[in-house]
């Protein structure tokens, strides 16, 4: 299953993420919208955190990493703007979050100790490392389906969830899945196609705030 999620590998079709809307990076950037903050970081904070215990630091190196890169990146939202249409927050809210996180993990331990002020504009276009990159692709995949899930899961009721659950998650197939459940084939492929609609969603919402004005 792939979801519409923030890609920082190469190959990777980063225009198939949707475009936040503008009004929820003034509020990300808004040091006083501790919600829109809190949002961002429930997902950014665990990425950093299990990139760096698999990178081979400690739990509490490891935690260090998270606040840091966090601090770097609220440090630099006020430095983006929209110079013009072409120009993509998600493209450089992406970049500048991945080179955080590699700036935070390469740089000498008594370094990331001493902490100091990072220019994460200016290494933005620094090369990266591809085994690093890719696992920051992966686990941010990862963090944002698992609140994503969470959140359709308690929402569903349970023939719905374990239908999608046995046959996206274990494997199973439609007509196995359709037997331990006692319902008809046709029921399982629904509630399937309906609950990855939903993670689609509630992953899109994790990143974008929801328009004022839909219905």
């Amino acid at each position: 299953m792939r979801l519409g999620l923030c890609s920082w590998a190469g190959g990777e079709k980063v225009d198939e993420i949707p475009e936040t809307r503008d009004s929820l990076l003034i509020r990300v950037a808004d040091a006083r919208d501790q919600a829109a903050w809190e949002q961002f970081a429930r997902i950014y904070r665990p990425v950093a955190y299990n990139v760096a215990r698999m990178r081979g630091l400690q739990d509490a190196d490891a935690q260090d990493v998270a606040q840091q890169v966090l601090v770097s990146v609220s440090k630099a939202l006020p430095n983006w703007e929209r110079r013009n249409e072409s120009t993509r927050f998600r493209h450089w809210l992406c970049r500048l979050a991945r080179n955080a996180t590699i700036n935070m993990l390469t740089r000498q331990p008594k370094d990331r100790a001493a902490g100091g002020d990072v220019n994460l504009v200016d290494i933005a276009e620094r090369p990266v490392d591809s085994d690093l990159d890719l696992q920051l692709v992966r686990e941010y995949r990862r963090q944002l389906f698992r609140q994503a899930a969470e959140q359709v899961r308690t929402r569903a009721d349970t023939i719905t969830w374990q239908a999608f659950a046995m046959t996206m998650i274990d494997g199973l197939s439609i007509t196995e899945t359709a037997e331990r459940l006692q319902r008809t084939e046709a029921v399982v492929y629904a509630a399937r196609s309906r609950i990855m609609r939903r993670l689609k969603d509630a992953a899109k919402a994790l990143e974008d705030e929801p328009d004022e004005h839909s219905s």
